[in-house]
């Protein structure tokens, strides 16, 4: 597994495409049409993780603190469809964690989960704050990570 920090200003055309095609295969076509660049991908670091053979299987990115909430925060968490189950999201989410802690030391992170998603959130160290929400017709939760 080859994983790979950029600025989306350092992403390039091909990383980018392979990010965003990756997101839309899970968030658009598996889960609902809904529009995936959201305004936050610019001010943010991507992960980008790729196979022996370089393609992209697995994706996340960090949204810088202030951005949309007071913490960074995680989010666009995908892994492909044919790869779950095989431990990818949890080492995805790890690489993220390890992450902001090297960016953002001792500050907490926040996510936006979806909420059948809490339990597998729960094991990597995040608590629900507050109560479930709809978020592009899928309910969602907010969890905190403390340092």
């Amino acid at each position: 597994m080859n994983w790979t920090w950029q600025r989306f200003a350092e992403l390039g055309v091909d990383n980018l495409y392979d990010a965003l095609q990756l997101r839309c295969r899970v968030f658009v076509l598996e889960q609902g049409p809904y529009l995936d660049p959201d305004g936050a991908d610019r001010q943010s670091w991507h992960l980008l993780g790729r196979d022996a053979t370089g393609t992209l299987i697995a994706y996340l990115r960090l949204v810088d603190p202030g951005h949309k909430y007071p913490e960074p925060s995680i989010g666009r968490v995908v892994t492909a469809l044919e790869l779950r189950g095989t431990g990818l999201g949890r080492r995805l989410m790890a690489e993220g964690i390890a992450g902001c802690e090297r960016h953002w030391p001792g500050r907490a992170i926040r996510i936006s989960a979806q909420a059948h998603l809490e339990r597998f959130y729960g094991t990597m160290g995040f608590v629900r704050v507050g109560e479930n929400y709809l978020e592009d017709g899928i309910a969602h939760l907010q969890m905190l990570r403390s340092p």
